[in-house]
């Protein structure tokens, strides 16, 4: 396969270098165009006010084009301008930090592979649920390589995004979990604080109440050292909300 590489933690980020090195090793041709700098959180933000500016990176067993843009910038600008051709598949991560329940909503990572499928090219975003970045994510890295090999991507339906987690630590053995998103939310705490001059600012904090978590979804799953896999989609017309507004009747007085 000819694949297009991204992430939300920038080229440098070991995840992607995992993810690269496990691509070639298994004989893909692989395109690499991610951020130059951090950009969690950033979800499917898109620039539009501003040039976007590219860096060849070029190391011993890596090749790739760092973008001073978002995870979507960099996979419209592949799929647009850079990749040559069309790829056959695009991977977004391994992120550090996994992408499950409301966490999808924000992350650039799912952003990145959510373009992709809305310009009808397969994708898969990959995490891992350590933050800290010292875990070696080369068997995680295979192993998502593998899976998408096994993958029937023509039995999908069109423009869908399989999003990958692994837990905490080494790779586990036993089968993926195919499992739903959890529909759990954060509970959004503000640590306020004060600059050297006194004036106030907000860090968010926060977590996801344990109680609210529904078993056999992602979080859930995840949280009990399962891989996880769930086919996401952003087709977001809500059909029951349709069929009850075409109920009603919609004349407002005035």
């Amino acid at each position: 396969m000819h694949v297009l590489l991204s992430n939300d933690d920038g080229i440098m980020a070991a995840g992607l270098r995992a993810l690269y090195a496990a691509l070639v090793e298994a004989g893909h041709t692989v395109a690499a165009v991610a951020p130059l700098r951090q950009q969690s959180g950033v979800g499917h933000s898109l620039t539009v006010f501003e040039p976007l500016r590219t860096r060849v990176i070029e190391e011993p067993g890596f090749s790739g084009i760092g973008v001073h843009g978002t995870p979507t910038d960099c996979v419209k600008l592949g799929l647009g301008a850079l990749c040559g051709r069309r790829p056959d598949l695009v991977m977004a991560g391994i992120n550090l930090g996994p992408n499950v329940g409301p966490d999808i909503f924000y992350s650039g990572t799912v952003g990145a592979a959510a373009e992709a499928a809305h310009d009808g090219v397969p994708s898969m975003a990959i995490s891992h649920a350590d933050h800290s970045g010292r875990q070696d994510l080369t068997a995680h890295a295979r192993h998502a390589v593998a899976l998408a090999e096994s993958i029937d991507w023509k039995k999908l339906p069109a423009r869908r995004v399989l999003n990958l987690n692994y837990p905490e630590g080494d790779l586990p053995k036993g089968e993926v979990r195919v499992c739903p998103q959890s529909d759990a939310v954060w509970r959004n705490i503000y640590d306020r604080r004060e600059d050297p001059r006194g004036d106030p600012y907000w860090w968010l904090t926060g977590d996801v109440p344990r109680e609210s978590i529904r078993p056999g979804t992602d979080k859930a799953l995840l949280a009990g050292g399962h891989i996880t896999l769930t086919p996401l989609r952003f087709e977001y017309t809500d059909d029951a909300a349709l069929a009850a507004l075409s109920g009603m009747e919609l004349a407002p007085r005035g």
